[in-house]
Order: C-alpha cells, then sequence, then structure tokens
C-alpha cells in the first residue's frame, strides 16, 4: 500500500512540474509578443518634482521619447546620490539614450495606460513608471539605484518625423 501511495504522489509531483514549465514558456511567449508591440510617443516635461526641492517649472525643451525599443531621456535632474556608481564616466544625469529592459503596459483605469520599463546606463540603473491619459497628459516617475527618485509632468505629443 505505501508503495503505491508513493507512486500516486510522484506521478503528481510529475504533472505538477509539467505544469509550471508549461506556464513558463507561456509567460516567455507573451513577454517576446510584449517586446514586438513596445510603445512609440513623445512626452514634453512641464514640472519636474523632487525629495529635496519641491516642485520646480522647468524650460520646454526637456522630453521624454520611446522608440520601439530605445528610450531617449532628456530630463533635469535635481537631487543627491546615495553612492558613488564604480564607472570613470563623466556623469549624465537623466540625459540618454539606452535599450530598454522589462517592459510592462497595462491599462489600471479605463483612460490611464501605464508603461513600466527599465534603462541602464554606464551610470546607472534606472525604472521608469510612465501613465499616459486621453486627454494627453502625462506622469513620469523615475527611481535609480544610487540618486534620490524624481517625478515629471508633462504632455504626450506627436513624434516629429
Amino acid at each position: 500500500m505505501k508503495s503505491f501511495t508513493m507512486s500516486i504522489l510522484l506521478m503528481a509531483g510529475a504533472l505538477t512540474s509539467c505544469g509550471v514549465q508549461q506556464k513558463a514558456v507561456a509567460t516567455k511567449q507573451a513577454e517576446t509578443t510584449e517586446t514586438a508591440d513596445l510603445d512609440t510617443l513623445r512626452i514634453d516635461i512641464h514640472n519636474m518634482s523632487t525629495l529635496r526641492y519641491g516642485t520646480r517649472t522647468v524650460t520646454p525643451d526637456f522630453f521624454l521619447e520611446l522608440r520601439g525599443d530605445s528610450l531617449i531621456s532628456y530630463l533635469p535632474y535635481m537631487g543627491q546620490s546615495h553612492g558613488a556608481a564604480l564607472t570613470s564616466y563623466p556623469a549624465q544625469g537623466l540625459n540618454f539614450e539606452a535599450r530598454i529592459m522589462n517592459y510592462q503596459r497595462n491599462w489600471p483605469k479605463p483612460h490611464m495606460k501605464r508603461i513600466e520599463l527599465d534603462a541602464k546606463t554606464q551610470e546607472d540603473t534606472y525604472h521608469y513608471i510612465i501613465e499616459v491619459y486621453d486627454s494627453g497628459a502625462a506622469n513620469i516617475r523615475v527611481r535609480s539605484m544610487y540618486k534620490d527618485p524624481v517625478g515629471f509632468d508633462g504632455e504626450s505629443v506627436p513624434l516629429p518625423d
């Protein structure tokens, strides 16, 4: 009787592991499909919010662009560094172009799209949370491994050709 019970348990464990493997394959396929369908947008910035310096109005030449699998970030930064990055490159702040990593998109509210992505530069790794509303208003929050978080308000505009 013990050997029969043991064989039932082993078969159940084998079936469970097959289900987990199938779920992992399905998740990987969904990520690949999501990566192939990345957003293309540009957000012009009006205000920035920092922990230490409050909210500031910025000049109209700052922006954030998503183009396929690339992030073009030309954003102002005011804040403190929590640790030195181990590079000898000059500090670049939030002014860089990088390949998008860990891209996720969802619609938590009927008129709002949320995009979360990571971007890695020679200086730091950044996590962007971008919320775009149907009205064109947009919010960006940026977290970093070595710097204070910062937020931006702006509006989504058509990309120049």
